[in-house]
């Protein structure tokens, strides 16, 4: 690198900071759906199909980003929104956006908030590939029915044994000649989860600290 290298460098570098080496992540979109029903502001859910990823959990409709379908994230969410619940695009309302969600396990989530012009989960033709059942649960019960909270341990394990009972050493410390405490299991942050026992489902993990940050907002 010589001197009159700087200036092309600088151009390349980003005005606002992204995620270092995104598209190593499983980036993902999702819609937290609104409906109005008798006056009062509902939040709809949808449970998974069991036969896929992550099957029989509650989950806002969404999923991962497709830069050949998607023009951005909140396409992604449109796009998504659609296919599972079978709507059409101008049912749907983009009134704003949370923060970006960064789970441990590698998965980013931009979650987006949106009106759907529906007034009863039957108007939908949901996906049943994909979607088990959907419901709603009003608003104001995430406003007056704080979480359970819990947490996880979260570490890093350089080596794992297989099925077979063989080790499997997916960083070799000592080859590498990198200090000793990192052949042994690293880490060991505690992770916190948050739980709500809804009269319809439970509502745990990366949905339940969405609708979480979403009733932060309202309460600033």
């Amino acid at each position: 690198m010589q001197i009159h290298d700087i200036e092309r460098l600088q151009a390349r570098l980003p005005d606002y900071p992204g995620i270092l080496a995104r598209e190593r992540f499983f980036n993902s979109a999702v819609l937290i759906p609104l409906v109005l029903k008798d006056e009062e502001i509902y939040v709809l859910f949808q449970k998974r199909a069991n036969h896929i990823r992550q099957g029989g959990e509650v989950c806002f409709p969404g999923g991962q980003h497709d830069p050949e379908l998607d023009a951005d994230y909140r396409e992604t969410a449109i796009r998504e929104t659609i296919e599972e619940l079978g709507v059409e695009r101008e049912q749907i309302s983009i009134i704003g956006r949370l923060d970006l969600f960064l789970a441990p396990q590698g998965v980013t989530i931009e979650p987006f908030v949106g009106m759907l012009n529906i007034t009863d989960v039957h108007e939908l033709s949901i996906d049943a590939n994909e979607v088990e059942r959907v419901f709603l649960l009003p608003m104001s019960y995430f406003e007056t029915t704080p979480p359970q909270e819990y947490h996880v341990r979260v570490e890093v394990q350089p080596s794992y044994i297989d099925e077979q009972g063989k080790k499997q050493i997916l960083l070799p410390v000592r080859e590498l000649g990198l200090p000793e405490r990192y052949a042994q299991p690293w880490g060991g942050k505690h992770y916190r989860v948050l739980v709500y026992l809804t009269p319809e489902e439970t509502v745990w993990g990366m949905t339940a600290a969405i609708i979480y940050e979403l009733v932060q907002k309202l309460h600033l």
